[in-house]
This record gives C-alpha cells, structure tokens and sequence, in this order.
C-alpha cells in the first residue's frame, strides 16, 4: 500500500527535528537563492544560456545514463532534462565485469551551443582508447544526443567556439589546440601552450572553461596553490589574441559556510547582461556542491563573490515566480519511464528491471551471482542532499530466493547498508557497514569490509508480511559530522532505529571519488531468479 506524501512529510518532520519544519518567511525570502544553491553532489560544472534558459551539465563518472543536463530559468530552481549518453560501451567493466570504472568514466563535460544545435564535448578519465575524447551533439539540450565524433584525450578540457566559428579546445594545464570544422580531427601544428604556470602552482591548473566577452577571451581554471598563505582559488588568463601573451588574475580566493576554499566553474550572463559565476566546493559526504555567486567586472576582469570577494550565503532572486523544481525527488513508481532522477551504478542490465511486469512498482531481478554490493548490477541511486534530507523505500522482499541481499543503503567507498538477505526459508534485516577496497589502476573490488552492527529475523517479527520500509536519514549541516542513521518499520508509520547511530559517512577522492548516494539493490550471492518489488521511494529534504 503507498504512502501519501503528505503522511511522509509530517513523518519526517517529526523524526528529523526542528530543521525540518517550516517556517514563516515574506515572499521576498522565499525568492532568495541560498547557497549552496544546490547542496549535492554536482562536480565540475559547465553552464550556458540560450535564450531565457541556462542549462548545467555536471560530472556522474561511473553512473548511467551520465552526463546529466539540468535547466533552470532562474538560477535556483533546477531540474534533470536529460542526459548526454545512456551508457559507455568501451570495456566490459562499464558493465562490472573485469573490473570497474568507480570514479573514472565520464569527467569534466563542456556543453556548448553553436549555429543551433548543442555539442557537448567529455573525456573519460582512463588511459589508452578508453580515455578519448568524446563529441556528442543534439537539436535540443533535452537530447537526442549522439556521438559526432572520437578524438586523443584531453584532460578537462572546454570546447571553444570562435565569432567565426572556428572550433578550439582548451585543456590539461595551459594547453591548447584548433580542431577541424568537421570537430573530427586536430588541426596539424595547432598545439601549444597558452601559458606557464607559476613557481609555487606545483599541482595541476585544470577544470578550464573558456568565454568570449568584448573581444577578449578569458580561460578560468581551478589552481591548487601549496605556498603559505595561498589556498585553492579560480584563476583567469585572458588576451585578445589566441597567438598573443596571456595576462593572469586570481577571481576567487574565497572559503565559504565553514568549510575551506572552493574553485573550479564558469560564468555566465543574463539575458539583461549581468553575470554570475557558479564553482563547486568539497563538502565531505555530501560531495561537491555548486555555489553561486555575482560577478563584478573590473578593469576587463570577472571578479567573482561579493565586494569583499566572498562567497556570499544568500543572493538577490534572478528571475522571481518561478516553479519550484529539484534534482532528488519522490517517485512511485506509476510512469511508463525511469524518472531522469535516478542514476544506475555503472551499465544497467535492462532486461533484469521493469516498470511494467508489476504496476507501480519498480521491479529488480538477480541476474548475476555476485559476492558483494560493490559488484552487483542494478543499484539505483539519487543523490543525498544538504542541509539534510531523509527518504524511505517500500520493499516487497516476497520473491527473494535463498542467497539473496537486497535494501538501501547510504552508499559510498564507505556505505551505511540495510540488507535484507533470505537464509533459506527466513528473511533477516541487517544493518551493516561496507567498506570497499580497490585496485588503483583497474579499480577492481579486491576486498569488501563487512561488520554486521544489528541484525533482525524479520520473519519472527512479521511471519505473514510482504513489506519493509527502510528509511535513512542524512544529516550534512556543518558541525554535524556528515551523519546516516538508519530505520525500519513493518506498517510505514512506526519507524525503529537500526544499526550504527550517527554513520559517519565520508567523501574520498582514492576511490568512488563522489558524494554519497542513496542506493536500492537487489542481488544474488547463490542463484539468479530472485527479485524484489520497489513500491515508493518518498523524499524529503530539510529546510
């Protein structure tokens, strides 16, 4: 039986607290965008304006479909329209075979719009074929995307268009070359670099976007500065010359909401002429979170933050009366698609899911007998989001087979898991947490850390039942340690605890390199066949 959202909200009002409730503002708080204006994990932004519309596309990597597209009218309220690529079919590990691509695939998209059409141009962080560079193109943001062309790899790189339309790519650190009008090849003797970095930036100068204002072209680039007194900051080169000598600036040496410095974005204008810059920020287990902040030209440079040159916690509305929108979101399952809110763990078997067999219900079988969560296909996710945010999953766990392990989890390196696993004839609920460990170059699962923290015989407590609901509340407000706990309830109304209390849940760059995700699975450890029944995923984020 599905649970009202409006059920679901006074629930979670009560259980996550005070910050959960509403409160009274005037319209003109309301209309304020807040920063992080989105306080989830969406790395190495690209954004552009056509028209009245901007759109972002963000980094997924080992997640598909990937690359997603987000628009927004107002530069508060943004929404998933679509993704550049439904899967990447380079090496079987795309697909958890011979093992994995956790924190490779795709990076660093650049989204361009040029003589009406939208290109879209990314390379996959990995070596040999597997990393060349991608050219997809589409009629419309929204896709159908396809692959224009294939070219070397290049590391972050933005595509350029000039007002001639001559086509460059900027890339890696200082790096640059022309492409061929086609967008098929490198212009011969085009490579160069644009600039040299300085003395004391011994680590990479990377994340380039490039754009064009009064005749002068500005690449900005994240800088990784180790000298004392010197932190994470944006940078700008700029000359009016491709061929000419590049002047630099720093734009944003800026810390932010108590945690340190953040860089690496773009800017982008109004339709009025104003202009905004939007970087990200590591924010621990939530990920890396996208800021916005207003741009001031000074003396032809785009200085970015507040005229203290800081990030500032709240901005005046763009555009006011503006539909509410988000990127995490409820779903019952009822459409005769997958919401573009979710994202798979790597390449879906598509045969082993459906909306269909089951109506409104997301149905996942066992396909593969596999040893642990890490290498099951199938896992579903969305992101957890900041301040906090908690979100329940109803199960039916009736038509699991012996050896089968499915639930949710707060899934990361390191995942905070509700199992439900079928021991014969018996339906035990565990919590536990998951630690995996990964070869450097192939990233293959060569360990999974698993200590059982709490366990149940949910058949003694529910001999006749069909139904679970697990529940996981996130908790990211500084000070507040990046915090899971976990629940469950037989009816969907009276929720228990379970497990770890507090779950510390962590961000790290070594292995899955993202935020952490709620993730539903469903997975064989002896025989294939099995499935379980998602009824409702019913989310809420607190205020």
């Amino acid at each position: 039986m599905k649970k009202s959202l409006l059920t679901m909200a006074a629930l979670l009002a009560t259980t996550l607290g005070s910050y959960a409730q509403p409160t009274a503002t005037t319209p003109a708080a309301k209309d304020m965008i807040e920063n992080p204006m989105l306080w989830a994990d969406v790395p190495d932004p690209d954004v552009i304006r056509v028209g009245d519309t901007f759109y972002l596309v963000s980094t997924t990597m080992h997640l598909m479909p990937g690359a997603p597209v987000m628009k927004s009218k107002d530069l508060k309220n943004w929404e998933t329209v679509g993704y550049i690529f439904d899967r990447l079919t380079d090496s079987p590990k795309y697909d958890l075979l011979e093992g994995t691509v956790y924190g490779r695939g795709q990076w660093a998209t650049s989204l361009k719009y040029h003589d009406g059409r939208f290109y879209a141009l990314l390379a996959p962080n990995e070596q040999g074929a597997m990393g060349d560079t991608y050219i997809f193109t589409a009629p419309k943001a929204e896709g159908p995307w396809t692959v224009h062309s294939r070219l070397r790899h290049f590391h972050d790189a933005t595509l350029f268009f000039d007002d001639d339309g001559t086509p460059y790519v900027f890339f890696g650190t200082g790096e640059m070359c022309q492409l061929t009008r086609d967008l098929k090849g490198v212009v011969e003797g085009s490579h160069r670099h644009y600039f040299q970095r300085e003395a004391d930036e011994r680590g990479l100068l990377e994340g380039t976007r490039v754009i064009k204002h009064n005749g002068t072209y500005y690449a900005l680039l994240i800088s990784h500065v180790y000298a004392p007194g010197r932190h994470r900051r944006e940078v700008c080169y700029r000359t009016r010359d491709l061929n000419a000598k590049w002047e630099k600036n720093v734009i944003l040496e800026s810390d932010f909401g108590g945690f340190s410095y953040l860089a690496q974005g773009t800017i982008v204008d109004t339709e009025e002429g104003d202009w905004y810059g939007i970087m990200f920020q590591d924010r621990g287990g939530v990920g890396r979170v996208l800021t916005l902040s207003p741009v001031r030209w000074i003396d032809g440079w785009p200085q970015l933050g507040d005229e203290q040159g800081k990030v500032p916690a709240q901005m005046r509305p763009y555009k006011s009366g503006q539909p509410t929108t988000a990127i995490v979101k409820s779903d019952d399952f009822s459409g005769e698609k997958l919401d573009l809110c979710w994202q798979w763990n790597h390449n879906p078997v598509n045969q082993a899911w459906s909306l269909a067999e089951r109506q409104g219900y997301l149905r996942l079988k066992t396909n593969r007998v596999v040893p642990n969560l890490y290498l099951a296909p199938n896992t579903l996710t969305q992101r957890m989001e900041g301040p906090t945010c908690s979100a329940v999953v109803c199960i039916d766990y009736s038509h699991m087979k012996d050896g089968d392990c499915a639930g949710f989890a707060a899934f990361n390196g390191d995942s905070g898991v509700l199992t439900l696993k079928k021991k014969g004839k018996a339906t035990y609920l565990e919590m536990s947490e998951q630690k995996v460990s990964l070869t450097d170059r192939e990233k293959a699962v060569t360990n999974v850390d698993e200590k059982m923290v709490e366990g149940i015989a949910l058949t003694k407590l529910n001999p006749k039942g069909k139904q679970v609901w697990l529940r996981i509340d996130g908790d990211f407000r500084p000070g507040h340690h990046d915090v899971a706990n976990f629940y469950y309830s037989l009816d969907g109304e009276n929720f228990q605890p379970i497990g770890t209390k507090g779950y510390r849940m962590q961000f790290d760059y070594r292995r899955l390199f993202m935020g952490t995700k709620f993730a539903i699975f469903s997975y064989a450890t002896k025989k294939a066949g099995g499935y379980i029944d998602v009824d409702s995923f019913d989310y809420k984020r607190g205020e």
